[in-house]
């Protein structure tokens, strides 16, 4: 009697690879809650030293003058999105895990034949975040994925705009700790500006460093 044939391999590495995208898909649209009267431990830190650290440095005559940082954008962009759509779902998938908000698709604005990019065309992932989730993260940022960042010797402190904004590149967005590496198929990089009410750049970056940004000396 004829014994029975075994599953294929490519069979079970298919509805593996599967699982996995079903995974981040979900993960997209997955928006972390925040429980009522939660305060962010650098929001306390921001009204218990940074306001008056700030003060006292510049002097300001009106505690509404103090700078406070507006908003951090987190921007994912996919190259290899040309050749595969669905990896900017994955991509999407783990940048909602890094930012706790369900992230937009950003699409390409106009065709560029030399790059294979067609105009309207998914490339990568971003998400503006505010208020209590934009400190959750920075604490994150700051205190656990910046250490893990390899090699890493400070953040430039002239990577501002002129108008109190900073930008900053990360290689690799597996230095966070909510990106599981066994399930990554594709290491992306991923931008990351912190949006202030700075009118100068001395002050922002002053802002930052009363955050403990690790900037070079």
């Amino acid at each position: 009697m004829a014994e029975a044939k075994s599953p294929k391999k490519g069979a079970d590495k298919a509805a593996e690879k599967k699982s996995k995208g079903s995974e981040n898909v979900a993960a997209a649209g997955a928006v972390s809650a925040i429980p009522e009267g939660y305060v962010a431990r650098l929001r306390k830190h921001y009204d218990e030293v940074v306001r008056a650290k700030m003060i006292e440095e510049f002097g300001y005559k009106n505690p509404n003058e103090v700078p406070v940082i507006e908003k951090i954008v987190l921007n994912m962009g996919v190259g290899d999105a040309v050749n595969d759509t669905k990896k900017v779902t994955l991509a999407a998938g783990d940048l909602a895990l890094i930012a706790g908000q369900k992230p937009v698709i950003t699409r390409a604005r106009k065709a560029i034949s030399t790059f294979k990019v067609r105009e309207n065309m998914p490339i990568g992932a971003k998400v503006t975040l505010r208020k209590t989730r934009m400190y959750e993260f920075l604490d994150r940022f700051i205190t656990v994925a910046l250490p893990r960042v390899r090699d890493f010797r400070g953040l430039n402190p002239k990577s501002f705009d002129g108008r109190g904004n900073y930008a900053m590149g990360i290689k690799e967005h597996i230095v966070f700790p909510e990106i599981d590496y066994d399930k990554v198929d594709t290491v992306l990089g991923m931008d990351v500006i912190v949006c202030t009410t700075a009118k100068t750049d001395d002050e922002a970056r002053a802002l930052l460093r009363a955050f403990n940004f690790p900037f070079r000396q």
